[in-house]
Formats: C-alpha cells, sequence, structure tokens
C-alpha cells in the first residue's frame, strides 16, 4: 500500500476523532471550552493532520496535494504553528471555523481519493 494512501486515512481518522470528541460533547463550543480534556485531543488531532499534509509534501505527494485547497493545506500549517508555539493564545473562534467549514471540505477530499479507482 502506498505511503499517501496511509497518510490519508490517518487524515480521515483524525477527522473522525475530532467529530466523535464533538458528538460527545454535544457540539464544537463545549467540546472546545473542556480545556483539560476535549480542546487538548482536538488540537492534538489537528496537530497530526498539519503533520500528515507535511508528510505528502516531504513525499514529493504533489498530485495528491493538488487536489486540496491550497488555502486550506496553508490554514493546517498556520494553526499546527499556533498549537505548537502559541497554545495559550488560540483564537477558538478559528478553531471553530476550522472544525465547522473547513474539516468536512479536508475529509471529503481525502475521502473521494481513497475511493478513487486511481488507486
Amino acid at each position: 500500500m502506498s505511503r499517501y494512501i496511509d497518510r490519508l486515512n490517518n487524515i480521515v481518522r483524525k477527522i473522525n476523532f475530532i467529530e466523535n470528541i464533538i458528538k460527545s460533547k454535544n457540539g464544537i463550543i463545549s467540546a472546545l471550552e473542556d480545556e483539560e480534556n476535549s480542546r487538548a485531543s482536538i488540537m492534538m488531532h489537528l496537530t497530526s493532520i498539519a503533520e500528515q499534509f507535511d508528510k505528502l509534501s516531504k513525499d514529493g505527494e504533489f498530485e495528491i496535494l493538488s487536489k486540496f485547497d491550497k488555502n486550506d493545506l496553508k490554514g493546517s500549517y498556520d494553526i499546527r504553528n499556533y498549537i505548537v508555539h502559541d497554545y495559550e493564545g488560540l483564537n477558538l473562534m478559528i478553531i471553530e471555523v476550522v472544525i465547522r467549514e473547513k474539516l468536512p471540505k479536508i475529509k471529503e477530499v481525502a475521502l473521494n481519493i481513497l475511493n478513487s479507482d486511481n488507486l
């Protein structure tokens, strides 16, 4: 199995984890307000998603990356940097928008690639 398939599966899995956390907390706001558990888990999964994109880039999988919106990829890297370097300064409204609007698109693209007949 190709490395990019593993990386895309990891991205989908991490998004599923975030969705499950949100569902268990009855919403994004509640999940992000739980600073001790849910927020930390969500941030770790967001970091992991960005790392998978970075690994795709380092693996030279530019054709795969080209299927994703450039702004979503850049946003993923930016969120990762904020999480790693300024965790306490995170703007949770931005994280909420990412979860609500960007992650579903990223998941859809990843699943479309994984489900395509060209693998």
